[in-house]
């Protein structure tokens, strides 16, 4: 018989005070059909209520694919555990996601915990453990002594606990169960094998389908097209029939936001390195280019998204990968891709060219177990005491994402963004840049609004190196604090750096030199400068 159901039908299987699980990552793998479907029959039913959605990362770009935010309806959502939330406003429609206004305006439960604990404590439903105990997270957000993961007050309830085990503390999240869960695939067959054939991602689907199941939930999957059984070889199949309850066919699903359907995702040969996006001059870029003189050739390099997963394109367009030198690299996100290159914006996380894929799990392993040597990652707020913010501020509540579990477990840290933000604008050229209209909000500040990763702490007890990237100026972190290393010429060091901040540096850099000036160039012929040259100049 086959387990082949439609959208209605799979929304009628949630009954009101389930617990939903459903995993995204932006628009990739996004089982949008079956998200809307429950949003459809509880605006006319007004059923299933009162639901708690377990999302181990941002499910869907609230646009297009809107994932999430198909569910963010006050009366069908009583409570949200994700490791993300989507969060970006777009750059041409302009609308912020639904879900962002129930949290900012305290209307739901709503947590947020490292993207590294919401995979793993899958693993720890699956098998019927007790909880995750992990190290990361402690002295962020998530810890108890601070928010312990809380991002509205409705949300009363102690998820995540400080233990301590062999006299060490440790954060503990306790198991519960699942009652439904939502993924998605390529393709199914009557049995319900599930293939990813077309899937740039897989993320944590496996380890969801297999928590579900423990806790003697039903498992719906959304795939594109219907195969017949036995067509496909096994090693293709990634998630058993046994695992998977019903699934639903949506023929023209997206692969992910503004792409139908495209192979230089899914790897099988070399990334065509002409047809990769240029960034336009600007700070952004700039900053790009000054992170990527910290890449070297032989490293595991992680990127996360903002600014920092710019590094690889602007890499790729200065020539750096040409005559095969793209094989000396190898770039990943969190979400699992190897090799290729890393995409920006709404195609982050996924690669062009990959030459392998973990799915999120084993990917979060990875990643703790210390092997991305190497990490550029985005920064929203920095503050007097050596704490970075990128998972809540002003009105934005992104969360961590994989942020946390990255920036704990890597060697050498560079955190890129502008020095302002909200109306910053600047002019480049002549080998440097000139502040046209200041941004009205500081980036760096007396204290952050939540602590997403304390980097002074990293620098002193585990003996990181950090860098803060601006478009006008570089800092270096140091158990005493920042010290200003370069600037850019054009820049006024009182006026363009330390009257913008909240608080001084421990110390400037004298002499000061100048950033390249091959950073504010229009062409990557006159960009590229290798790691090996020296700044020159100083201010």
């Amino acid at each position: 018989m086959s387990k082949r159901i439609n959208a209605d039908d799979a929304a009628r299987l949630v009954r009101s005070g389930d617990t939903v699980a459903s995993v995204g990552v932006i628009g990739w793998i996004t089982p949008d059909a079956l998200l809307r479907g429950v949003a459809d029959r509880f605006r006319r039913d007004s059923e299933p209520r009162d639901l708690t959605f377990y999302f181990p990362c941002g499910t869907g770009d609230s646009i297009d694919i809107r994932g999430m935010d198909h569910v963010a309806l006050e009366g069908l959502m009583r409570r949200i555990i994700s490791g993300s939330y989507v969060n970006p406003l777009h750059p041409t429609k302009r609308t912020r996601p639904e879900l962002m206004r129930l949290i900012r305006e305290n209307r739901i439960e709503a947590y947020s915990w490292p993207i590294g604990a919401s995979m793993q404590w899958l693993r720890e439903v699956a098998r019927k453990g007790p909880g995750l105990m992990t190290e990361i997270g402690l002295g962020t957000y998530a810890d108890p002594r601070q928010q312990g993961g809380k991002f509205t007050s409705l949300a009363k309830q102690d998820l995540i606990e400080l233990i301590e085990f062999r006299g060490k503390p440790y954060l503990f999240y306790p198991t519960f169960p699942l009652n439904v869960g939502f993924i998605r695939a390529s393709s199914a067959d009557s049995s319900g094998n599930l293939s990813y054939e077309d899937e740039t991602l897989i993320s944590s689907n496996v380890a969801l389908a297999l928590a579900v199941k423990a806790s003697g939930g039903i498992v719906i999957a959304q795939v594109r097209q219907e195969v017949p059984r036995y067509s496909r070889p096994a090693h293709h199949v990634r998630i058993p029939g046994s695992l998977v309850d019903h699934y639903v066919v949506e023929p023209e699903q997206m692969s992910g936001t503004d792409i139908r359907s495209d192979r230089a995702y899914l790897g099988g040969s070399a990334p065509d390195l002409r047809s990769l996006p240029k960034l336009p001059l600007g700070p952004d870029k700039v900053i790009a280019r000054r992170a990527s003189r910290e890449v070297r050739p032989g490293r595991t390099c992680i990127f996360g998204f903002g600014a920092s997963s710019d590094v690889p394109l602007v890499m790729a367009e200065a020539g750096l990968f040409d005559d095969g030198k793209i094989d000396d690299y190898q770039f990943t996100t969190e979400h699992g891709p190897f090799g290729g290159i890393v995409m920006s914006g709404w195609q982050f996380s996924a690669n062009i060219g990959p030459e392998a894929l973990l799915d999120g799990v084993q990917q979060l392993d990875f990643i703790d177990g210390g092997n991305c040597p190497f990490a550029a990652l985005a920064f929203a707020q920095f503050d007097r005491e050596g704490n970075v913010n990128v998972s809540r501020f002003g009105s934005s509540n992104p969360g961590a994402g994989g942020f946390i579990d990255i920036a704990q477990n890597a060697k050498d840290l560079v955190f890129t963004g502008t020095f302002t933000t909200a109306g910053l604008n600047v002019g480049i050229g002549s080998g440097g840049l000139q502040v046209v209209k200041e941004g009205s909000v500081r980036k760096f500040v007396d204290r952050v609004e939540q602590i997403t990763y304390p980097v002074r702490k990293g620098v002193v007890e585990r003996g990181q190196t950090a860098l803060v990237v601006t478009e006008r100026a570089v800092f270096r972190v140091t158990p005493e604090g920042l010290v200003l290393t370069e600037v850019a010429k054009g820049i006024d060091v009182r006026r363009d750096i330390l009257d913008q901040m909240a608080f001084a540096p421990h110390r400037i850099a004298d002499p000061l030199p100048f950033m390249e000036p091959s950073l504010f160039a229009a062409s990557p012929e006159t960009a590229e400068v290798t790691a090996a040259q020296k700044i020159t100049g100083s201010v």
